[in-house]
């Protein structure tokens, strides 16, 4: 199991993408489409991020919903990805 500090730091990484990319989000955001969509993936997690920054825990299962919205926004296929690493009940 990953320690408190990794999660930390990985939680910063995807708060910092999400800064970065601002800029391609909304339907009439132009550029690459895979920079789009990882701009929509960072903004849908980020609240889930700034959680495990604060030492709190954040629902899975919304947080899985959350990516199911970014694939159906790009007819993408993220959630099977995301979805495998939480408890079957959540998913």
């Amino acid at each position: 199991m990953p320690s408190q500090s990794q999660a930390k730091i990985l939680a910063q990484a995807i708060y910092e993408i999400r800064l970065l990319l601002s800029g391609y989000l909304g339907s009439e955001a132009e550029g690459d489409m895979a920079v789009r969509e990882a701009a929509h993936l960072a903004y849908a997690l980020h609240n889930e991020a700034l959680a495990v920054l604060d030492g709190k825990s954040f629902s899975e299962k919304q947080a899985i919903s959350k990516i199911g919205v970014v694939d159906a926004m790009f007819n993408e296929s993220f959630l099977p990805r995301f979805s495998g690493l939480v408890n079957d009940e959540i998913a």
